[in-house]
């Protein structure tokens, strides 16, 4: 059934899954929406990408769970491997962490990020006839009281109710939010990846067991470095990841062509399988992991400019969450512009930062513990309770609903801002609720 139309138009920078998401949610829920992309044609570049259950909750909302399907089809089966995590040095399996059942109505994705964000694009596109304009360049964001907009590099101005600024960490929509230009800070650490065929990997014995068994996951965890290989679509490809320290002063979040033998230099002492699996790798990826300060605001001035995903909140890749927060922020803002309406959008971009912030800070606090929990392993804990090194599936991270707490909590929000806001100002902050439910 088509929604209700709102007449609120929405433009959105940035055709990543975050900004995807955002217009297949304001779509749904009734509004008229634009994407600006960057780039000008769509690859499939990348290697693994990681969703839990509170992001395919979201997918499997969209036509009637078709679209789920087809990322499942994509997608690693862990389902009797489970994910074995090794001692770096010895390779012994010190715990073997099952994989919990698949839920229809919440399933976990794993794949190829260029395969996943492909199906999404197209259904945003093809399906619901979003217009996702690619090789448009934004030079400059704008708002007055009334309406946001954006000026592309050839000078044409656009103009909507509000514009989501989804176009990553070097969003230019950061500058006009938070007034400055917020310097990066570097992590001290970096990730090698890799994604690759399984031709090398099966005419080796030493490998050839991770390419014949379906799909797999293992782990290694060593002193301030640790090291993750799959293998997917039932043993066909290949792909790795390797966190280390890395002092490299950079100015931003970015990649480089990694070498072979810088890798070779940390696993030194390491299982020989680790190298092993390294040394069948044609190319690999050197992305240096850069940190910024948590944003005190996502919103300008006026409240027509909202960010969101990695250019209000990036997440470090140990948190596994990245990708479904900016999923659950998409949702979370078409909700609130549903119920704000058209005369109430500024209030509505307030509410959305008063539901998202809390959640979002305490999940990404997630990455640092899980790393801290590998990179400073204590064997001896490990030895008496194995389960102590297990990656973290935590209910309320995962159980959540993103929509119906959306739902739920929206008159309360606005609430809440209004006792924040000034005398005059509450009135206006208070008409975007009900009659019924003001207090």
């Amino acid at each position: 059934m088509a929604p209700t139309p709102t007449g609120i138009n929405v433009i959105i920078v940035g055709a990543g899954f975050g900004g995807l998401t955002a217009a297949i949610e304001c779509h749904r829920q009734g509004h008229n929406v634009t994407i600006y992309e960057n780039f000008p044609a769509l690859k499939t570049l990348g290697d693994i990408i990681s969703f839990g259950a509170n992001g395919g909750r979201i997918f499997a909302r969209w036509a009637d769970g078709a679209i789920a399907r087809k990322l499942r089809s994509l997608c690693i089966d862990l389902t009797d491997y489970g994910f074995r995590i090794h001692k770096y040095d010895t390779g012994e399996v010190v715990y073997h962490q099952p994989t919990p059942p698949q839920r229809e109505e919440a399933p976990v994705f794993n794949g190829h990020r260029g395969e996943l964000h492909e199906v999404v694009f197209n259904y945003a596109r093809d399906e619901l006839g979003i217009p996702i304009h690619l090789g448009q360049h934004v030079d400059e964001y704008f708002e007055t009281e009334d309406k946001a907009g954006i000026v592309l590099k050839s000078g044409e101005r656009v103009e909507a109710d509000i514009v989501i600024g989804a176009d990553g960490v070097r969003s230019k929509a950061r500058e006009l939010v938070l007034g400055y230009v917020d310097k990066p800070k570097s992590s001290g650490y970096a990730v090698w990846r890799a994604w690759f065929s399984n031709k090398d990997m099966i005419a080796d014995p030493r490998t050839k067991e991770f390419c014949e068994n379906g799909d797999t996951f293992n782990g290694w965890i060593g002193p301030d470095v640790h090291f993750l290989f799959s293998t997917i679509k039932g043993g066909k490809d290949c792909c790795w990841v390797l966190t280390h320290k890395d002092e490299h002063d950079i100015d931003e979040s970015w990649s480089f062509p990694g070498k072979l033998e810088d890798v070779y230099r940390v696993l030194e002492g390491w299982d020989p399988v680790c190298k092993a699996i390294v040394e069948k790798t044609p190319s690999l990826v050197d992305w240096k992991l850069v940190y910024r300060d948590p944003l005190p605001t996502w919103v300008s001035k006026h409240a027509r400019i909202l960010l969101l995903g990695d250019a209000a909140h990036p997440f470090l890749p140990t948190s596994a969450q990245g990708a479904t927060q900016a999923m659950e922020d998409g949702v979370t803002i078409a909700v609130a512009l549903k119920r704000g309406g058209k005369d109430g959008v500024p209030a509505a971009v307030r509410a959305h930062q008063e539901l998202r912030y809390e959640r979002v800070r305490a999940v990404q606090k997630t990455g640092e513990s899980t790393r801290d929990r590998w990179h400073k392993t204590d064997w001896e804990t490990v030895k008496q309770n194995p389960k102590s090194i297990e990656f973290p599936r935590e209910d309320w991270i995962h159980g959540f609903d993103a929509e119906k707490y959306a739902e739920d909590n929206y008159d309360e929000a606005i609430k809440k801002l209004a006792i924040k806001q000034e005398p005059e100002e509450e009135t206006a902050l208070l008409a975007a609720v009900p009659p019924a439910v003001v207090v």
